[in-house]
C-alpha cells in the first residue's frame, strides 16, 4: 500500500511517498500562488519519482498553512503534530523538535511513541524564521545556501541585538557600513538566531534527544550556534531531508488512519 504526506507551508511545498516503512521518494519545491497548486505539482513530481502515479495512492494526509486546500488527501493534521512524529520515525530516542519555518518558529516536545506532549509556537513575527534569513541574505547580496558556510570564515563575529527583522536589516546595512565582513556579519545572524530560539526551547522544557527540522536545519551556522547556546549536540537526520520531516509525519499519520479504518470495518 503506499502512504503520501503533503506539507504546503508558506515558502515551500513538500511531498512524501511511503511503502512498507520506507521511503520511497520526495520533493521539494517553492510555493506556487495557491496551495492546492502547490500541491498537486510537488505531489506530482514525488509520484513520478516513484514510478507511482495518483490512482495508486492509498491514503493521503495533508499538513501545513494550506492543509485545508488539497483536494486529493483523505484528512488534514497540524504541522506540529506531524514534525514531532516524523522526526521520531527518523530516530526513537528524539524528544524535543526545533522546526524552522519560513515563517514561524515552533518548539515541539514528543513522548515515547512520538505524540505531541506540549509546543510552543512564534508566528508572530518573522525574526528566528527562513523569512528572517532569506532577507539577511539579501542584504548581505549573498544567496541564502551561502549565508551559512561563510560564517565559518568569520574571525570576530559581530553582535545583532534587534530581533525585529526590519530593524536587524538596518543593524547589517549599518555594519557593512562600518567595514565588517560578510563573514562577521553572517556568523553574527546566526548566534542571535540561536539566542532567540533557545529561549522558546527552554521555556518548553528542553528534552533529549534533540532535532532540528524545516528549511533552516540545512543552514550550519545556525545549528551549530544552536548547539553551542543550547549546549547539546542536534541529531543529524541524514536518513531524511529536515524539510520534508513534516511530510513524512503526515504520511505516517495517512498509514495510522486508514489501518484504523480497515480495523473498523473488519
Amino acid at each position: 500500500m503506499i502512504f503520501a504526506g503533503c506539507d504546503v507551508g508558506s515558502l515551500t511545498g513538500k511531498a512524501l511517498i511511503l511503502q512498507d516503512n520506507k521511503i520511497k521518494s520526495y520533493e521539494i519545491m517553492r510555493v506556487r500562488p495557491r496551495p492546492e497548486q502547490t500541491a498537486r505539482e510537488v505531489m506530482a513530481k514525488a509520484l513520478d519519482k516513484a514510478g507511482l502515479t495518483f490512482d495508486e495512492l492509498t491514503y493521503c494526509v495533508s499538513t501545513g498553512y494550506g492543509r485545508e486546500r488539497i483536494p486529493f488527501a483523505q484528512s488534514s493534521i497540524s504541522e506540529i503534530s506531524c514534525h514531532g512524529r516524523g522526526a521520531h520515525w527518523v530516530n526513537p530516542e528524539i524528544r524535543t523538535i526545533i522546526d524552522i519555518g519560513g515563517q514561524d518558529l515552533k518548539v515541539i516536545r514528543v513522548d515515547q511513541f512520538g505524540y505531541m506532549a506540549d509546543f510552543i509556537m512564534n508566528d508572530k513575527c518573522a525574526a528566528g524564521t527562513g523569512r528572517f534569513l532569506e532577507n539577511m541574505s539579501k542584504v548581505l547580496g549573498l544567496t541564502l545556501d551561502e549565508l551559512g558556510p561563510i560564517a565559518f570564515e568569520a574571525s570576530r563575529p559581530v553582535g545583532i541585538t534587534k530581533t525585529c527583522t526590519v530593524l536587524a536589516q538596518f543593524d547589517v546595512l549599518c555594519l557593512l557600513t562600518d567595514g565588517e565582513t560578510k563573514a562577521d556579519i553572517s556568523a553574527g545572524i546566526a548566534r542571535a538566531m540561536a539566542e532567540r530560539i533557545s529561549k522558546m526551547a527552554r521555556r518548553v522544557g528542553l528534552k533529549r534527544e534533540v532535532a532540528m527540522t524545516g528549511g533552516v536545519a540545512k543552514n550550519p551556522a545556525v545549528a551549530r550556534s544552536l548547539q553551542e547556546v543550547l549546549g547539546v549536540k542536534l541529531f543529524e537526520m541524514n536518513q531524511v531531508d529536515p524539510q520534508a520531516i513534516g511530510a513524512l509525519g503526515a504520511a505516517l499519520f495517512a498509514r495510522e488512519r486508514h489501518e484504523r479504518q480497515k480495523s473498523k470495518k473488519g
